[in-house]
């Protein structure tokens, strides 16, 4: 649709961009709103809803940026309007010089005009409508028609210079004129066949929008000197000011002179017109979503509209009439218009990629996902040049937005948009195929027990046996090092020692341990005749003396390629922070993956839990979990909190990543997926009640420290033996992995 910006901005863009290079301003605005135009196309006829661009992004990135979006939109769409109201002022005195003094309440009465039409009539608001732009149409091609023979050439030289100083922000300024184009859809729910309607008015409406534009700003500047007209107070020096008209007397004389400010203050009365009616249209979306309160949904019995909505809108534009600078108003909006064409072309990839079932368009975007990467590239360049008023106030808004949905909607939403739910299927499917990858992959399993004089004798045989459970299923070797610590020497050159004295009596039986007898081995495979057979079970024991132990369990075990590490989990050197400590410096140090052992007592297991620290199970926890159950018959329990108010679909998807868990272990599973806004103390509740708890550990920062890593916290907490798995470097996420996983699956 024709706005006011093609009256109000050509003399402004022309100074901001320093000359004629406006015209190229104008098109390439005009560009870069095509995929955004092509995306809510798409979007419009899989989702034929009132609320246009707030619709598609709090479907495809969640309630969150959706409110963003509908706050976002009615703060834009209620801008616009009242700067249309009070744009004209410039036209009006052109011709009636007198009735300066009355433009506030000639703008006011128009806006209280403007809410009644739309409170009381929709249909006669559209008609309404398309008889102003119908108008503006024809007016405009007079007047590009009757000007182009006398534009000047010298005035038009480089028109289409796209490497001006300023180029960008005069882009960025005009920017704010396309905002209308997408507005079709926020009306989508009232059209008849939208999934012919919506794109064909949408970019028929883009292109001709455009050519439109740059023939009438081209035709504008070849007519008017502007330079000429600023000293003569034709037009104020920022350029703002009747330009069209100042053009339409040079070429056109009277006739085209007060056709041209009909047209203009035409084009005024329907930006306010249709910003006031799409505008009104987002917050009676958003109560429909929960967002906004129920009151905004409410639809007039008499006039079927939704009144509320309508007025409120109607009273903030008054009010902005009155009480905020418009250039001001102009800028808020045209920032934040770009951050709006931004958002939808991102939703646009979360539903794509978010694979929804229901989302089934009938018209496509060409040249996805390049089209929407285009159009978020070029909208985020133009907006870094929009200055800082206007960046300063969409954040305002954001930040705004962000507190009404933390304090008003989030209680009230049980949903999640298309991306998050894609990104977190994405996860958990790469995690799935990791999983199913370690557990087929033929790969020896070579682990290190590494035992201290502070190692309890207790943990020692449990420490052995666990590790030695993964090593028989994976054809590995099995060696108990004995770290003993020794006073510095000098001239020794600070090395480790090691001697092999043969197997200590704890470490080898007569008899196996009582359990095994008590096992059900027809639940059992491969470890099952290492365990009723002792003697199949052979151990390397080595007594290695060293100045530094922790660095000499890191260097033992890189020198010799253990596949795992397994140390006695110290409880009281992991909440000891500045210490020298053995289990801090091997959890950072370790070339493999590491098992911390915390034994009260493991005497055979029915039930192990294994708990999911941050989103999907690493897959060498499950391995250990799995190897363990393998070797005493026990049922695994995959144990994941979501918070209380998790979105349905998020226990969905977490329930079904079991499932297809459970296909892939070699031992009998169950799932449990525990809901709650205390995750540590949800799931020691079901941890307690298992024989063996299984879980990860985290990387340790300032929280960890002070608060306690959840994995920590949940070990503590139990009076269960434990076993927390560290994976080796390439397995464990980074700090930007953690973060994600912690959004999408945290509890």
């Amino acid at each position: 649709m024709i706005g006011s910006g093609i009256f109000i901005l050509p003399g402004v863009a022309y100074v901001e961009v320093g000359g004629p290079a406006v015209v190229a301003a104008f098109l390439i605005a005009g560009v870069l709103v095509l995929p955004a135009a092509f995306s809510a196309s798409e979007m419009a006829t899989a989702m034929p809803e009132d609320g246009g661009s707030y619709v598609y992004v709090e479907r495809g990135m969640g309630p969150l940026l959706g409110t963003v979006a509908g706050v976002g939109n009615w703060f834009m769409l209620s801008f616009k309007s009242a700067l249309a109201l009070v744009g004209g002022v410039p036209y009006l005195v052109y011709v009636a010089p007198e009735l300066a003094a009355w433009i506030l309440p000639l703008a006011l009465g128009l806006a209280v005009f403007f809410t009644l039409l739309n409170a009381t009539s929709t249909e006669s608001t559209g008609r309404l409508q398309f008889g102003i732009v119908a108008i503006m149409i024809v007016v405009m091609a007079w007047f590009v028609v009757g000007g182009i023979p006398d534009i000047s050439a010298e005035r038009t030289a480089g028109a289409f210079d796209a490497t001006s100083d300023g180029f960008l922000a005069a882009t960025a300024l005009v920017f704010i004129s396309y905002a209308g184009v997408i507005k079709i859809a926020s009306v989508a729910e009232e059209v008849e066949d939208p999934g012919t309607t919506i794109p064909r008015a949408m970019l028929g409406s883009l292109l001709v929008t455009t050519v439109l534009y740059v023939l009438v700003v081209y035709v504008a500047i070849g007519l008017v000197d502007v330079e000429a007209a600023i000293e003569a107070g034709q037009l104020d020096p920022d350029g703002e000011g009747p330009i069209m008209a100042l053009a339409a007397d040079s070429a056109l004389g009277t006739v085209g002179v007060v056709a041209v400010v009909a047209a203009a203050l035409m084009a005024l009365a329907s930006t306010a017109n249709a910003g006031l009616m799409a505008a009104a249209r987002f917050p009676f979306a958003m109560a429909r979503d929960n967002l906004a309160p129920d009151q905004f949904e409410a639809i007039s019995d008499r006039f079927r509209t939704p009144v509320a909505a309508i007025v409120v809108t109607g009273v903030a534009i008054s009010v902005m009439i009155l009480t905020l600078p418009l250039d001001l108003v102009a800028k808020f909006g045209s920032g934040f218009g770009i951050i709006v064409f931004v958002l939808v072309n991102i939703s646009l990839v979360g539903f794509r990629e978010g694979a929804v079932d229901d989302y089934d368009p009938t018209f496509t975007s060409p040249l996805y996902p390049w089209m929407q990467l285009a159009g978020i590239a070029g909208g985020l360049l133009v907006f870094s040049q929009m200055g800082l008023v206007p960046i300063v106030g969409s954040l305002v808004i954001v930040a705004l937005s962000l507190v009404w949905y933390a304090i008003y909607a989030r209680s009230r939403i049980d949903r999640e948009g298309a991306a998050r739910s894609g990104v977190r299927q994405s996860v958990t499917e790469r995690a799935l195929e990791q999983t199913a990858d370690l557990f087929d992959e033929d790969r020896r399993y070579d682990t290190l027990v590494a035992l201290t004089d502070d190692t309890s004798e207790r943990a020692r045989t449990d420490m052995v046996r666990m590790g030695a459970d993964l090593s028989r299923l994976r054809t590995g070797s099995v060696a108990v090092a004995k770290f003993t610590g020794v006073p510095h020497r000098a001239f020794t050159g600070g090395g480790l020692t090691v001697s092999r004295p043969g197997v200590p009596d704890w470490l080898s039986y007569d008899e196996p341990p009582g359990w095994v007898a008590e096992t059900d081995w027809s639940l059992t495979t491969a470890g099952a005749t290492a365990l009723r057979d002792p003697a199949s079970a052979t151990f390397d024991y080595l007594e290695i003396t060293a100045e530094n132990v922790p660095e000499a369990v890191v260097e033992f075990s890189t020198f010799e390629g253990y596949d795992l590490l397994v140390l006695e989990r110290r409880p009281e050197e992991l909440h000891r922070r500045f210490s020298s400590r053995l289990t801090d410096h091997v959890l950072k140090n370790a070339p493999c993956g590491v098992l911390l052992v915390e034994d009260y007592g493991f005497d055979g297991a029915d039930e192990i839990a294994v708990v999911a620290n941050r989103g999907p199970y690493d897959p060498l926890k499950l391995l250990v979990a799995d190897a363990i159950a393998e070797e005493t018959g026990a049922e695994l329990v995959l144990l994941q909190a979501v918070p209380a108010d998790a979105p349905e679909q998020r226990r969905e998807t977490v329930h079904d990543y079991h499932v297809e868990l459970m296909r892939i272990l070699t031992v009998p599973a169950r799932s449990r997926v525990v809901e709650t806004d205390d995750r540590v103390a949800g799931l020691a509740r079901f941890a307690e009640s298992a024989d063996l708890l299984v879980t990860g550990m985290e990387s340790r920062g300032l929280r960890g420290d002070l608060f306690g890593r959840p994995g920590d916290r949940l070990v503590d907490s139990v009076d269960v033996t434990a076993v927390m798995v560290q994976p080796d470097d390439e397995r464990q996420p980074g700090l930007v992995q953690r973060v994600v996983l912690d959004k999408l699956f945290g509890g």
